[in-house]
C-alpha cells in the first residue's frame, strides 16, 4: 500500500534520529561543489535519442513488458511479483526504401531477457503463469503505438528468453527489500541547451507535428553543442518514403521543419543554428529515406541502456549512473528505483531551496538492505554567491528524508509512466 502520509515520514525520521544518537553512520551526506554550473561552463553537449531510435525502442520494449508483467500478477495475486526484463537487444532488418515507398525485405529481430516469476503457489493452488505470452503482446502494443508506419506482424519478428528467477533474489522481492548494489543518480535543473535538446525531438513526434508532416518519421536524434552563447544544434530525422513522391518534396519539407524549429526554439540567450539530416547529398540522391520510419528497418540496432537516461537526455558534462532502467522490477531493483528517486528528489531541491545554481542527488543501495536505507544518500550543490551552505544543508537533508521514507511511491510514479525513464 502506497503511504506519502506526514505520519510515514515523521516515523521515518525519528527511526533515523535513533541511529544517529545510538552512534550509527549516518547516511545522509551533504557537500559543496566547486567550479561553475553546467550552464555557464564554456562547451556543454547533450543529446536526445527519439521514440524511435533503436535503443529508446528496445528500451521501451523491456519496460512495456515489465509494466505488463506487473498488472498481471497484482491482478491475480494482489503483489507485483520478482521478475527483471533489462536486457533486450534490437537486430536491425533490411530495406529497400524509394521515393513513393519502397519495402522491407528482412524484418527486425528483438529479442528480450530476463527473469520472471512463471510458476507460482497462491492460496494452495499451484499457478502456471504465461509470461512469453504477456511478454508478446505487451511488446507488440507498444511498438505499434510507437512507430506508425510500422507493421509489427510483417516487419518484426519477437523472441523471448524469460527464465525463472533465483530463489535468493526472489526472496529479496518478498521481503520488499534491495534486489542490487546499484547507483542511482539525479540532478536539477535542466539547462536551456537541455531543455531545448529534448524540446525538438518532443515536437517533431508530436501528435500535431505528424499531422501536419506525415513524412517525418519517429527515429529522430538530436546532438546539441553549446559553445559560450552559439548553439549548434544537428537533427537526424528519417523520412518515410511512401509520403515523399520526389527529391524536391523532401528538400521542401527539410526545409520548412527547419525553419519551424529555429522559429520556435530561438532563444535571447543563445545564437541557434540547426542542420538536419547532414549526411544528405542531393547532387548524389543520398537521402536518410526509411519504409518505416525508423533507423532499424536497416541501418541501426539497439541495445537496452545504452540511450536516455531517467532525464530523457544523454549528458556526458553531467554525473549520471550508466544503470539501465528499462524492464527492472520497479518494487524492489534500486538501479530503477534510486535512478527515478535521485531525480524526483534533485527537482524538489531545486524547486523548494532557495539559492542553488545545480544539485546533484547520488544514492547507493547494498542488496539485502530496505529501501529507506541506502548506504548512502548524497547531495552535491553549486550554490549561488549569496547563499550559505549552513542555511540550506538541514532543509536538503530533511527533503532527502522525506523522500527516502516515501520510496515506495516511486513504484506508482513510474507504472503510472509520470517520469521519463529513457
Amino acid at each position: 500500500t502506497l503511504d506519502r502520509s506526514s505520519a510515514a515520514s515523521d516515523v521515518y525520521k525519528r527511526q533515523h534520529l535513533r541511529m544517529m544518537i545510538m552512534g550509527a553512520k549516518p547516511f545522509i551526506h551533504t557537500e559543496v561543489l566547486s567550479g561553475k554550473p553546467v550552464a555557464k561552463q564554456e562547451v556543454e553537449i547533450v543529446e536526445r535519442k527519439g521514440l524511435g531510435h533503436p535503443d529508446t525502442l528496445i528500451d521501451g520494449v523491456c519496460e512495456s513488458v515489465s509494466l505488463a508483467l506487473c498488472d498481471y500478477y497484482e491482478k491475480r495475486f494482489g503483489k507485483i511479483l520478482h521478475h527483471n526484463v533489462d536486457k533486450g537487444l534490437l537486430v536491425g532488418g533490411e530495406s529497400r526504401p524509394k521515393f513513393g515507398g519502397g519495402k522491407v525485405i528482412k524484418p527486425i529481430q528483438i529479442i528480450v531477457a530476463g527473469r520472471a516469476v512463471s510458476r507460482y503457489n497462491f492460496e494452495g493452488t499451484k499457478y502456471e503463469i504465461p509470461v512469453e505470452v504477456i511478454a508478446k503482446r505487451a511488446a507488440k502494443e507498444y511498438i505499434k503505438k510507437t512507430i506508425r508506419n510500422l507493421d509489427v506482424e510483417e516487419h518484426v519478428r519477437l523472441s523471448f528468453k524469460i527464465r525463472n528467477p533465483s530463489s535468493d533474489l526472489t526472496y529479496l522481492s518478498e521481503k520488499g527489500i534491495a534486489n542490487d548494489t546499484s547507483i542511482g543518480v539525479g540532478f536539477a535543473p535542466l539547462t536551456e541547451t537541455e531543455k531545448i535538446a529534448l524540446g525538438i525531438e518532443n515536437f517533431l513526434n508530436a501528435p500535431e507535428t505528424k499531422k501536419a508532416y506525415p513524412e517525418i518519421g519517429e527515429d529522430i536524434k538530436v546532438m546539441a553543442m553549446r559553445r559560450r552563447n552559439d548553439l549548434d544544434v544537428t537533427v537526424a530525422m528519417a523520412m518515410v518514403d511512401k509520403y515523399i513522391p520526389d527529391k524536391d518534396h523532401y528538400i521542401n519539407v527539410v526545409q520548412e521543419v527547419k525553419e519551424k524549429l529555429l522559429s520556435r526554439f530561438s532563444s535571447a540567450n543563445l545564437n541557434l543554428s540547426i542542420k538536419i539530416n547532414s549526411a544528405d547529398d542531393y547532387e548524389n540522391n543520398s537521402f536518410y529515406l526509411t519504409v518505416t520510419g525508423t533507423s532499424a528497418e536497416s541501418g541501426d540496432d539497439g541495445n537496452t541502456g545504452r540511450g536516455n537516461r531517467v532525464t530523457g537526455l544523454i549528458t556526458p558534462m553531467r554525473m549520471y549512473s550508466m544503470e539501465a532502467t528499462a524492464g527492472k522490477n520497479p518494487t524492489i531493483h534500486t538501479g530503477k528505483i534510486y535512478n527515478a528517486l535521485a531525480q524526483l528528489t534533485a527537482q524538489k531541491i531545486f524547486e523548494k531551496v532557495g539559492g542553488i545554481d545545480e544539485v546533484y542527488v547520488r544514492i547507493l543501495s547494498r542488496i539485502g538492505s530496505p529501501l529507506t536505507e541506502p548506504t548512502i544518500a548524497s547531495v552535491a550543490l553549486r550554490l549561488q554567491e549569496n547563499t550559505s551552505y549552513n542555511n540550506v544543508k538541514g532543509e536538503i537533508e530533511n527533503i532527502v528524508l522525506e523522500e527516502l521514507s516515501n520510496v515506495r511511491n516511486i513504484t506508482a510514479v513510474i507504472r503510472e509512466r509520470r517520469i521519463p525513464l529513457f
